[in-house]
């Protein structure tokens, strides 16, 4: 019987959205931003060439999210979900290593 309602709860919970490939670009920029601005918090020497990311890299991270919000009718819980689990940015080095492309962006929303 528990097997049952737990087939028709997974049943009944949409899955998270399927981004698009510029969506899913600026979600993870959004995630690199985040964590680049916990390594600048952090003091990490690779962060001190960047930008400053706590308001700016926060500013671009909530227009992003409302944004895909808005384009995919997903929940907030969605899009954070799909933001926990963008690929490839599970270390510093990974999130140094994909800053550069991504700061462009950063200057293209006029952060």
């Amino acid at each position: 019987m528990l097997t049952l309602l737990a087939v028709a709860v997974a049943a009944a919970t949409p899955a998270p959205p399927a981004l698009n490939p510029i969506q899913a670009n600026a979600l993870r920029c959004a995630v690199v931003f985040a964590r680049g601005a916990r390594l600048q918090a952090a003091g990490s020497p690779a962060a001190t060439s960047w930008p400053e990311l706590q308001t700016r890299g926060r500013e671009y991270f909530v227009r992003v999210t409302a944004k895909l919000m808005d384009e995919t009718e997903a929940s907030r819980e969605d899009i954070a979900a799909l933001a926990r689990a963008v690929p490839g940015l599970d270390s510093d080095a990974a999130v140094v290593a994909a800053m550069p492309a991504c700061l462009p962006q950063l200057a293209a929303a006029g952060l």
